[in-house]
Parts: structure tokens; sequence; C-alpha cells
């Protein structure tokens, strides 16, 4: 067996001293479980303590471990796996403060005498390429004159900030830090505010109580309360608070910025929230990120929060001009307390459909090798080792299904159900154990650090929820609350609650809201801050969430699973893959990593240097929950062909795995390779030839994925094959549906089906989710803004009125609700060499009047147009969209989104509305009532033509849209 998601202090750990440690832990734990008591839910149920002779949350002596809390927390569920949990979680004796504090932009450490804060702006890269960080230097410590901490605990937290607490006989201290907060909060008491540098401060501006300062060429505002002053001895300034408990420092962009800032330094965060919204009819999936804040003094609202890469190309919000540095990217400025994102929901098929030309004798002969294995599990017995066998059988399940094969069907739901209701027993071990301690659920035998260190739940019980998903596909009435179902929605609440009404278990506890993925460290115990290796097995999680939920009916779970899955392949995209060469810094010699770390990144694993599972541990477990990693065929083709090019020419390592990811960009490349390689490789230990060859060789059937088109579901896909696109889509429940994609299509599914246009599979078995799947609420607080009411028109409009929706660009100059007849390029001027961002040029104009809709909640504009600058380099388009709500010929509303520049090499290219408003005019979005929309293309830059593609069929396909959110 490999080394796998290993969270150590090194990567270098052997497995004879992973194992010597792991028995001296627990023969350091050995009798410190209690009795037991089984707590039911339905059938199943959990120990309410671990079994004797297991350990639990322990520092690296093995001790156990408590929350480092202050008495007012106390009790209350954890935040593990944060980016800030060194500060809750004591993994070394002798550090009682934290270690290194990755927030972005800042960075931060604890200490006796207060917070270090840093800037790191400059990454140091390893000298064989392998590994960047921006690693925590401090510039600044900030605290109370006298301050003599013998420990930092936490006084509080919210879904992106922390507040670590100091004392000492005489001193308190505070400060309120977070993801995306350009300031520090601070509270102090007993003596002066005291802020010490690592250098002799630059002081650039001295108002009294505002000073600013640089420091390592970093840029500092201090905000004392007004009517204090700062003063400088040396490396050591201080302020009087003058009765005052408050004061604030903030990074400051440049030493112009420092007037901006004052504005809204007394404004404290108090609180941070996510909430999300799926509209599921538009495919869309809008976050709102709240920050709340308490003036200090005066009655200012309002703050500043920088965005993440991931987050400002979404976001359809204005931004200032200011930027960071961060270990993802450039981060760009909001002014304001709350901004949203919107982002397009790709869906996840439960299993690819049967189309593949295989050899049907030979895809059974391998099914059976899976089902009729006398040990079909390999003997495991930890979470992530009988997590793996789960997974691979939950692949085989459909396999068989659709190949006529009932038995073997029954044969592995069988095996799955047994060893899921063993675990789900609640009896001992193996079997789950809550630790109310740290409000966490733990399954023994554990692996990898799931027990002593909270590590990797998301990996490991993303298996065993997708498992269930595959039992419930064929047996509902095993998947219900009051029989296995409760069982498995307890587990995923361990990795994912967020109903913050239950104490049991901490928000979203494997999930950082805003930075947009996972962490898998329980303790983040590291110079480098909170780490995660397999992004692919926490989107492997999110996966399992929106099918378990989708097949059972609930669709608050299944739009959690659609907030997660969404939410995190963006990120990967950008973080692990650097999709838009943005992200890793010159000298980095990968187009991909292995791990990411909260210093940056690596081109290695825990357990290997191998380059083929460097790449495929982002990757693995293959499953249709993955096609997420086909939305960038370019990035997923060149992140393969540096792997191919480094060994030869060929996979080596875990071929299966990149034959699989593979099909998703060149399914012919893949079928060749298969073919040539089917009959002398080792298949991954959570593989099988059977889920390789059918995977395959249904994509070189269907094709690649098509990102751009979205559909009225979750489970539901598009690929294309030339010039052949095939619509899937999977219905769970038991009645028919009709699916309409973004594109115009429409599909009727038959009840418990998979259908396509090359056919319909009904499930086997006794499934099938019996209420509509209509999307639920938001399951937190998720505001969007209001459309104004509707104007009612002057006259009765006299022309026939139109339904909004998907709107296809003519070559004529109009919009039509119906594809074209074939398609064209319609030609956009040359921009004349001059900059045109912005303002239109000579635009391609398109229109459709006599329109009448009503706004859906928290709708937006959306788009696909496709571009071509041939090979004339330096091009960029750009779109506004207006809207004119009654047709009365005054225009109501302009969208104005940011370029998009093409490159030089010809065919078409996607210029999508993600590209993100950069402005608009007028009023908020408001009911149509025989209005007019108005689609303005034209060249924001440079000194050539380009073509946009008007007019297509829907078989021609890549047809130019504009989507309207209104019903």
């Amino acid at each position: 067996m490999k080394l796998r998601s290993l969270r150590g202090p090194t990567a270098a750990l052997t497995t004879l001293a992973l194992a010597a440690a792991a028995t001296l832990a627990a023969a350091l734990g050995a009798g410190s479980a209690s009795a037991a008591t089984t707590v039911r839910v339905g059938l199943g149920g959990y120990s309410d303590a671990r079994p004797a002779g297991t350990v639990g949350p322990s520092n690296s002596d093995g001790a156990p471990v408590t929350p480092k809390v202050t008495a007012r927390m106390a009790g209350q569920a954890a935040p593990t796996n944060d980016w800030w949990s060194s500060l809750i979680y004591q993994r070394y004796a002798g550090n009682p403060y934290s270690e290194n504090l990755y927030a972005h932009p800042m960075t931060f450490k604890a200490q006796a005498a207060g917070l270090e804060v840093g800037y790191p702006t400059t990454p140091t890269i390893t000298s064989d390429g392998r590994q960047y960080d921006y690693t925590h230097t401090r510039d600044l410590t900030l605290g109370v004159a006298g301050l003599n901490s013998p420990d930092t605990k936490v006084d509080g937290w919210s879904d992106w900030t922390v507040t670590p607490y100091w004392a000492d006989s005489a001193h308190t201290f505070s400060a309120t830090i977070g993801h995306g907060l350009p300031y520090v909060y601070a509270h102090a008491t007993g003596g002066a505010a005291q802020v010490t540098t690592a250098s002799a401060p630059t002081v650039f501006s001295n108002q009294g109580s505002v000073l600013g300062i640089t420091v390592g060429g970093h840029h500092y505002g201090l905000f004392a309360p007004t009517g204090s002053s700062w003063s400088v001895n040396g490396t050591t300034l201080t302020a009087n608070l003058g009765g005052k408990d408050y004061y604030s420092v903030a990074l400051l962009p440049s030493t112009a910025d420092l007037a901006q800032f004052r504005t809204y330094a007394y404004n404290f965060v108090t609180d941070t929230r996510v909430g999300w919204t799926y509209d599921q009819a538009a495919g869309k999936l809008t976050t709102t990120f709240t920050a709340t804040t308490a003036a200090q003094e005066g009655s200012g609202t309002g703050t500043l929060l920088a965005l993440y890469p991931q987050q400002w190309q979404a976001t359809p919000d204005a931004l200032t001009a200011l930027t960071y540095t961060s270990p993802r990217g450039t981060m760009k400025v909001r002014q304001g307390s709350s901004f949203s994102t919107v982002q397009s929901v790709t869906g996840v098929l439960p299993s690819l459909p049967d189309v593949g030309a295989y050899d049907r004798t030979a895809l059974d002969g391998y099914l059976h090798q899976v089902s009729d294995a006398s040990d079909p599990f390999n003997g495991a017995t930890d979470t992530y080792w009988v997590g793996k066998a789960l997974g691979q059988m939950a692949q085989l399940v459909p396999i068989a299904d659709q190949l006529g094969d009932t038995a073997a069907r029954d044969k592995l739901l069988g095996l799955m159900k047994g060893k899921l209701q063993t675990w789900f027993a609640g009896t001992g071990s193996p079997g789950f154990a809550y630790d109310s301690t740290w409000k966490t659920l733990i399954g023994y035998p554990a692996s990898y650090g799931t027990d002593a260190e909270l590590n990797d739940h998301h990996f490991h019980y993303g298996y065993f929820v997708q498992a269930a998903a595959t039992v419930a596909r064929y047996d509902s009435a095993w998947a219900a609350d009051a029989q296995w179902g409760g069982m498995v929605k307890l587990l995923t609440k361990d990795a994912a609650n967020t109903d913050r009404t239950d104490a049991r278990f901490p928000w979203l506890r494997n999930f950082d809201p805003y930075e947009g993925h996972g962490w898998a460290s329980g303790h983040a115990g590291f110079a480098a801050g909170n780490n995660e290796e397999s992004s692919s097995e926490s989107l492997n999680f999110s996966a399992g969430l929106l099918l378990f939920g989708a097949a059972t009916g609930d669709t608050a779970l299944r739009d959690l699973g659609v907030y997660l899955y969404t939410t995190e392949a963006n990120a990967v995209q950008q973080y692990w893959f650097d999709a838009d060469h943005q992200v890793f810094p010159a000298g980095f010699q990968h187009s991909t990593v292995g791990m990411v770390w909260g210093s940056g990144a690596a081109y290695s694993t825990w357990w290997t240097a191998a380059p083929g599972m460097i790449h495929g541990i982002n990757f693995l477990p293959v499953t249709s929950g993955s096609l997420y990693l086909a939305r960038r065929k370019d990035d997923l083709a060149a992140n393969l062909a540096e792997l191919k090019a480094g060994n030869g020419g060929a996979f080596t390592d875990w071929r299966d795995l990149l034959w699989e990811a593979e099909a998703l960009t060149d399914p012919a490349a893949a079928k060749a390779d298969w073919d040539a390689g089917k009959a002398g490789y080792t298949p991954e230990e959570g593989e099988s030839r059977a889920h390789t060859y059918h995977w395959i060789y249904d994509l070189a059937t269907l094709g690649t994925l098509d990102p751009a088109t979205t559909a009225d579901t979750p489970t539901a896909a598009v690929f294309v094959n030339g010039t052949t696109r095939t619509h899937v889509a999977h219905n769970y429940t038991t009645a028919a549906r009709t699916v309409r994609f973004s594109d115009g299509y429409t599909l009727t599914v038959p009840a418990r089906s998979t259908a396509s246009e090359r056919g319909t599979k009904p499930d086997g078995g006794t499934g099938g989710a019996t209420n509509s799947p209509s999307p639920s609420a938001s399951p937190s607080p998720s505001p969007s803004s209001s459309p104004s009411t509707s104007p009612s028109p002057s006259t009765s409009p006299s022309s026939p009125q139109t339904r909004p929706g998907t709107l296809y660009l003519q070559p004529n100059g109009t919009l039509t609700t119906a594809y074209g007849t074939g398609a064209t390029g319609s030609t956009i001027a040359s921009g004349g060499g001059a900059n045109h961002d912005g303002t239109p040029y000579q635009p391609l104009t398109y229109t459709l009047t006599h329109l009448t809709g009503t706004l859906r909640p928290g709708g937006s504009t959306d788009f696909d147009l496709y571009v071509d600058a041939g090979s004339s380099v330096a091009l960029a388009q750009q779109a506004r969209v207006s809207y004119d709500f009654d047709g009365n010929g005054t225009v109501d509303r302009t969208e104005t989104y940011r370029y998009f520049a093409t490159d030089p090499v010809p065919g078409w290219e996607r210029y999508g509305a993600t590209s993100g408003v950069q402005a608009t005019t007028g009023a908020p979005l408001a009911n149509l009532s025989n209005g007019t929309v108005k689609v303005e293309v034209w060249p924001a830059l440079g000194n050539a033509p380009a073509q946009l593609r008007t007019g297509a069929t829907q078989s021609q396909g890549s047809a130019s849209v504009l989507r309207l959110p209104f019903d």
C-alpha cells in the first residue's frame, strides 16, 4: 500500500518510522477510552467513546490535547482543519502560541508579546524548482506595552476570521484577523498600545493618532483612538489609548493609500458570513460574503476586503484599483462590507452512459475480477483503504447494471451494504466514535492521522458517502434516514456541517469558504501553514454529497454538494493547476502542484517524488464527478504533456488514472494508450480494469465536456465529439422530467434513468427519490440585490410578447430564441491601435424587443460569445449588455464586461460573462414588460479585425448566446 495523505513534519518519513510512531501513540493512549454507549441513528449508530486502546486528538508527543480557547468559548465546536487551527490545536508541547498563520494578504504568528505581522511579497523557490513559499517574515509585533503572556487562546471566530487572545497578570490583548482583511483589529488593556518593528521604521506620515510607516519595504497605517498620538522610539512605537481599549493596523498597498484606509480603520469587523443560493433553473451558484462591522468611534460602516483570484474572476461587483500579492496570485480590493460571486454549475453524473464501443464480454470479464475476488476489500481495515475499496465497487455497480449482469450488480451492492452497515453499527471497531471534546466523529481503525491529528476526514468519508449514493440509486429504502441514511448524513456533517444551530460539529470543518477549497491537516502545525494534497479526493466528497442528496430527495444536502463542488473546482483550477498562468511564480518549473500550502505550493506528495503520482494524486478517484478536470482542456493537456515529456513520452506510474485523465482532453489518444498498454499494468488500488475500460471507451464515443453549457439539474453534462453533441442527464426521481440545457436543447428523462440523444437506460433495483428535485433554500443567509419595482408600460404592447431566456446571436444583428441556420463569422472591426476598453467602438449590435419576464431572485446576466482573432496578436474583444425594462426607448441599465484577450491561434475561443463585470450604470435589474435588450461587441484593444461566431445551428455547436435571468 502507498502512504498517501500522511500529515507529518516532513515528507520524508519512512514506513518504519511511521509504524513505530503509531505504536507509541497507541500505547500512550491505551486505556484512556471510557465505557462506550451506542447512540442510535436509524438502524445504525455511533459510539460516544472511542474503542479501548485507541487514540484521539493528541500533540506530537502523544499526549491528549483540548481546544485552546478562552472561558467564554469553552464547549463550542472547535474549527479544526482551518488556516488558523494551530492557534486552537496545540500540536507541540513547547509552543502554546501558534505556528505561522497565512491569512492573505497578511501573515501572522502568535508569541508571548503579542501578534507578529508580515507581508511576504517575494517567493522562495527551492533550487530544484519544485516548491515555492511566501514564508512569514515578521515586519511588526502588535501588543500592549509590558505584555508577557504564557499562551495564546482563541476568543472567537467567524466564517473566515479568528480572534486570538493574550493575557498576563496585568495586561490583556486580542486581535481579530482573517482572510482578505487588510486590517488587524486590536483591543488592549493594562498599558499603551505597542507596535515593535523588525527594523527601524521610516515614518512617511505622522498625524498624531494616525501614523504611516514603512518596514522592510512594506507600508502600514497605525490608527489609535482620536486624541491620542503615536510615539516613535527606535523600533518601538506606542500610543496611550486615553482610556479607550482599541487600535488597528492596516497593510497599505502604497503610502498614498493611508487616507482611504483611515476611513475604515475604526470600523472593526466583528463577524463574517458566507451564504449561497443555487439557481437550478439558470444553472448558477451565487455566493455572498458579508462582513459585519462595529464603529469604535463615530458611526462609520463598511470596510475593505481583498478578494482571491477565484473570487474576483467571478464577482459582478465593482472593485477598486488596489491590489496585494499573495501565494494565490494577485488579490484585488473591494470597498464595502459585502460582495458576491456568480459561477456556472457544470454537473456531476452518477455514471457515464452506456455508449462505448467496448467488447461487452471482455468488459464483463474485467468486472468479475473484482466481484468474484476472494477478498474484494484486499485486506483493508481502516477508513481510508476500506473507503477506497467501497469507491472501487461503487463505480462498477452501474457498469454491471448497463451490461445486464444483475447478479454481479447485486453482489457488489451486497458487499457495499454489508461493509457500510458494519461501520455504521456503532458497536466498536470498525465503527465511528464521537469525541465530545473536539466535536468530531472519528472512524476506527483510523489511518493517516484521522484520529490523533484530525486529518483528512473529508478524504476518507467521501468514499463512504459515494458508496452510499450508489446504494441509494438502486435501493432507496436502505438510504432512508430511518434505516442507514441517517448515519450517512451524520458522516457528512462531521466534515461539512452547515447547520449553525447544530453544536455537535463545527461549521464546514474541512472547507475554507473564503479561499474556496479544503484543508487536510487538523492542527495546521507547520511553518508553511495548513495544506491539502489530494484536491480531487476533496471534490469526491462534495460530489458524493450532491449525488446522495439527489438520490434521496434531500435538496439541501444536494445543494451543499453543488456549492462545495463548484467552488472548489474553480479554486483547484487556479491554485493546483494554475490554468491562467497567474499564480505560480516565475522560477517554479512545473505546470501543476501535488499539494497547496498556506505559504505556497509544492510539486511533491507526502510519500513519493514519482511524477506520475504527483500529477495523479489530484485526479483520483476518477468518477463522473471528475468532469470538472475537463473544464480547461488546454490546461489538462499541458499538465499531462509535461508528465509524458519527463517520462520518455509515456505514462509509467498509475497509468490507468492518467489514461482516464487523458480521455477528458484527448479521448482518441487515451484509447490508443489503453489499447497498447492494457495487458501490462497494475491498476491503482482504488481503480479496476473494468472501470478504466468503460470510462475510456465511453469518452471515445462521447468526446470531451462542453463546460459552457449548463442544465436545470445538477446531474447533467454535455459532450462534444467533432460536430456531434450529446446531452446526458440522470433523473433520480420516480417521475419523468424534462431537462433544459442552456444551449436550448431539451431532453425528456424517464423516471430513474439516464438519458441522452443516444438512448435511455433505466436503473435496476428499487431506487428513486419521491420528491420533486426543486432547489432548497440557501443553508445560510445569502443576500442579493432586490430588484426595483417593474414599471408599468404606459400603453399596451402592440407586438407579440417574447419570454426571455437563452437568446442566440444572428448574423443580421438580431437575437432569437432559436438556433441559427448556419454558422458564420461576423467581423469585429479593428481597434486601430487605440485603447477602447470600456467604451464601444464600431460595435456589432444585436437587439431583441418586446420582452416580458419576471426577474429570478439573485439572477444575473450570462453569455457565451465565440470569438477568433486568427493569427493576430494583442487583440481583445469586449461586450456590453443594455436593458430597457419597459421598452420606452430609454436605457435603464448597462453592464460592461471585462475584455477578453484572444490568442494568436486560429480557432474559436469562448468569451463568457465569467470574465466579470467591469462597470454597471443605471438601475438594478428589474422585471421586463415589453422591454428591449441589446448586446454590443467591439474591439477593446488591437490593430486588426476579429470574428464573432453567429448563426450556428444546434448540431454545429459553439453558438454565441445571451442568457437572461428572467422567467
